[in-house]
């Protein structure tokens, strides 16, 4: 009867240790300190622990792959992005493997030290929840690394970067509004404490400050939080309500799918849009130009994000220099925004406070 091999469970029993700390150490992962990885290997030594026979052949080679982590699959503003990566990576002849973080940072740490792991050519994360305090560990990573859109401020010098102009989306957008003669304008956020929601509202305040109009804080209207559970699009449902009851003709929604779910609002609601309400997105997803009536909204450039963003990631590869980038949006206008209409007559104050989602 052959001896059963040692596993990294009996290594985290001998060690005293968690068994993600052993498969950190075991990995070379910089948010295990080094004197705590020698240890654990020394121990795995002494224990004849044998690794994966696949991950140990792969260490001094290339895979040929590469790693993307985005926030959720399921947001058509990552499908866009990753098709973009996916046609730089087929002509280089590197596969792609993607995973989802869900907007949790550990879970986009856990993507990242995974990738590591399989000893991938280099990574590509977007919209990166990190924070300043693993900023460092990752600094230590020997993988090529660009972000994309990063989501927050303290990355922003630290790691190569493809970025948008979230500000001045947020003035485009506003500024439309202002030329078409609306005055009463809301800002409809998400509340996921992003760089982009952040930079979104300063650019519908600048616009407005610009053009001289009043601020009335009853017209911007952010969650408290975003929890997973909340889809964008019931945000834009539940909380519309609020803004035209504060009197807005008009709206700047934070994302496409935000819109969309305040579409559906002013449809439950009998507001008709643009006649009684203009509504402006973001993103420019491929949804905005097929919901009635089509969206007006400023355009990312996903695909292009990704191809440059797959660019970078290859000249890392020969060690050319590189620089970030920050990116133009521009303002894709549709039939959701039209002239302040002198006929708004709704019932404002006989509107729920919130539509109950469904």
């Amino acid at each position: 009867m052959s001896k059963r091999k040692v596993s990294i469970e009996d290594i985290a029993r001998k060690a005293g240790v968690s068994h993600s700390t052993v498969s950190r150490a075991l990995r070379d992962s910089p948010l295990i300190s080094s004197k705590v990885r020698e240890e654990i290997k020394k121990l795995a030594q002494e224990m004849n622990y044998v690794p994966n026979a696949i991950a140990q052949s792969l260490q001094n080679q290339r895979t040929y792959t590469v790693g993307v982590v985005v926030t959720s699959i399921a947001d058509p503003f990552f499908g866009e992005l990753v098709e973009g990566i996916e046609q730089v990576a087929r002509q280089a002849s590197l596969n792609v493997l993607l995973s989802a973080s869900h907007g949790d940072f550990e879970q986009e740490l856990a993507a990242i030290e995974n990738f590591n792991y399989r000893r991938v050519d280099g990574i590509l994360i977007a919209d990166s929840r990190i924070n300043k305090e693993y900023t460092k560990q990752l600094t230590q990573l020997t993988v090529p690394t660009v972000l994309i859109n990063i989501a927050t401020e303290e990355l922003d010098k630290t790691f190569h970067s493809v970025a948008l102009d979230d500000r001045l989306g947020g003035t485009l957008a506003v500024e439309h509004l202002i030329n078409l003669g609306h005055t009463s304008i809301g800002y409809l956020g998400v509340g996921d404490g992003s760089k982009a929601d952040k930079q979104r509202l300063e650019g519908y305040r600048i616009a407005l400050n610009q053009a001289g109009i009043p601020q009335n804080p009853q017209w911007v209207i952010i969650p408290n939080q975003h929890p997973e559970a909340i889809k964008d699009i019931d945000i834009g449902k539940k909380m519309l309500s609020q803004l035209v009851t504060a009197g807005v003709t008009a709206i700047f929604c934070y994302n496409d799918m935000v819109a969309v779910g305040a579409l559906l609002a002013c449809r439950e609601l009998g507001i008709s849009v643009p006649q009684d309400l203009s509504l402006v997105g973001f993103d420019n997803i491929a949804l905005s130009s097929y919901v009635t009536p089509p969206l007006t909204t400023v355009s990312q450039r996903m695909l292009e994000m990704g191809q440059f963003a797959m660019n970078m990631l290859l000249d890392l590869f020969q060690d050319k220099p590189v620089e970030n980038l920050l990116l133009s949006p521009f303002l894709v206008t549709r039939s959701s925004t039209t002239k302040v209409s002198r006929l708004k007559n709704f019932a404002l104050a006989k509107l729920p406070e919130s539509i109950e989602l469904r």
